[in-house]
């Protein structure tokens, strides 16, 4: 079944509403961005049956550079868990809230956690895309060393259903 027809989850956040711009939170105060580096609160519903387990993930593709900027991955969260707390991806190694298995990536500035948005100065409007995966696996089996760009492949297979909540943010 082709990822396109794959039935599609409801996102929301207490933190931001699609299309609008990513508050202070959620904006990067480890790179000088003015913010906080907190993950964003997350909602999803609809997950289709079959479900075991769920991923999420926070992609910039508007990012300089080849293949966009990977701020944020938490892989191996349980089906019974449909939220995420804000700050839930603090940059520990098991993160800040997150439930007991669960287990975060290290994003692209090199470390695990959440790195809030810092797109360069002047380079116009960036969109944060926050995608949550349900899957028919309760562990994907990927090393917590695994980058965040490597996980779509390792995802593919096991994906029964995908929503997404996008951020905008410039400087």
């Amino acid at each position: 079944m082709s990822s396109h027809h794959s039935p599609s989850l409801h996102v929301s956040s207490e933190s931001f509403q699609d299309g609008q711009t990513l508050p202070p939170a959620q904006r990067s105060g480890k790179m000088r961005a003015g913010g906080k580096d907190e993950s964003p609160q997350l909602s999803w519903s609809g997950a289709p049956a079959g479900t075991r387990g769920y991923a999420v993930t926070m992609f910039d593709p508007d990012a300089p550079g080849r293949g966009g900027f990977w701020h944020w991955a938490v892989l191996d969260l349980p089906a019974g868990v449909t939220s995420l707390p804000a700050g839930a991806g603090a940059g520990a190694e098991g993160g800040g809230h997150l439930p007991a298995g669960a287990l975060q990536l290290k994003n692209d500035g090199g470390f695990h956690g959440y790195l809030g948005a810092a797109p360069p100065p002047g380079h116009g409007p960036h969109r944060y895309i926050v995608t949550v995966y349900a899957l028919d696996v309760e562990h994907l089996g990927v090393d917590s060393g695994v980058s965040p760009g490597k996980l779509e492949s390792r995802l593919a297979p096991h994906v029964l259903g995908r929503g997404t909540l996008t951020g905008i943010f410039e400087r």
